[in-house]
């Protein structure tokens, strides 16, 4: 007998986590926004459209694994700021941010998706995610004066930064300062709250920060280059977009600050989901089949 209790107290353990396991999908809708160089401090500045989708696994009421992706728009522009430097640096630009992540929750209290025996709790996560990008920045046709150099833009509209090189990468000028990749590395962590609206059916509110591992985000992070070499070895809107300061200094600006390399560029996602629980189905525990 007390073999046969022994037996069976082993069998439900392993059986529980089986028992226990179940899958959502689910969608998500919010907003994006992002910090760097051209928005150092705000949270919620210039907050752009977002949306993506998830799968999570719950192991027990308090520990799930998440594959999330999300879709946003960034954006920053000097020309908001309250700091005087910065309106008269006068770089904007936008940028897609497509993330895809894996990620780890914890919720603070029991909690079964899709039973409404358990009602809500709060959750922290975080992970690692790796997301593409691509910084542009809006020009108008027209003549240009940099350093008593004019330069000249035929086609005024959108154009993606990082092929033009605004910091000098990629020229022989500047031979340390390589082309910068519109794919990097995120951090993903944040709190969270999960409820259960009805069998089945989850709803949530998330809001994340990721730390990034470039400072390109927002195609600024280095000193000025020389306009000179960006039009002889790009073209007259590589120089154009490369110093747009309004300041009227007679003097040059090449060699001067224009980003802070040493701080890595943050984007967030504040999303409300909404999921659907399909329970695993249980198999009979080997020890009574």
């Amino acid at each position: 007998m007390k073999n046969y209790f022994s037996a069976s107290f082993f069998a439900l353990i392993l059986c529980a986590p089986v028992l226990a396991q179940k899958s959502e999908f689910g969608v998500m809708v919010g907003t994006s926004f992002y910090n760097g160089e051209l928005n150092r401090k705000k949270l919620f500045f210039l907050p752009k459209f977002a949306f993506g989708g998830f799968y999570r696994h719950n192991f027990n009421d308090h520990f799930s694994a998440k594959l999330c992706f999300l879709y946003g728009n960034v954006e920053g522009n000097d020309a908001l700021s309250a700091n005087a430097e910065q309106i008269q640096r006068n770089l904007s630009f936008k940028s897609v941010v497509a993330e895809f992540s894996g990620q780890i929750e914890i919720n603070f209290l029991p909690f079964v998706a899709g039973d409404t025996k358990t009602r809500f709790t709060p959750y922290i996560f975080g992970g690692f995610g790796i997301f593409k990008f691509n910084p542009k920045a809006y020009v108008d046709a027209g003549d240009y004066v940099i350093d008593n150099t004019t330069y000249t833009v035929d086609n005024g509209g959108w154009y993606a930064l990082m092929p033009l090189g605004t910091e000098g990468q990629g020229t022989t000028a500047y031979p340390d300062r390589k082309k910068y990749s519109l794919t990097s590395f995120s951090i993903p962590f944040g709190i969270g709250f999960k409820f259960n609206i009805a069998n089945g059916l989850g709803f949530g509110l998330e809001w994340g920060m990721r730390p990034t591992f470039t400072d390109y985000l927002d195609d600024v992070s280095a000193t000025y280059a020389n306009p000179l070499n960006l039009r002889s070895e790009y073209t007259d809107v590589a120089a154009v977009l490369s110093d747009r300061s309004t300041s009227g200094s007679t003097e040059p600006n090449v060699g001067r600050q224009r980003g802070n390399s040493t701080n890595k560029d943050w984007y967030s996602f504040a999303v409300a989901t909404l999921s659907y629980t399909i329970k695993t189905k249980q198999p009979k525990c080997a020890a009574y089949q």
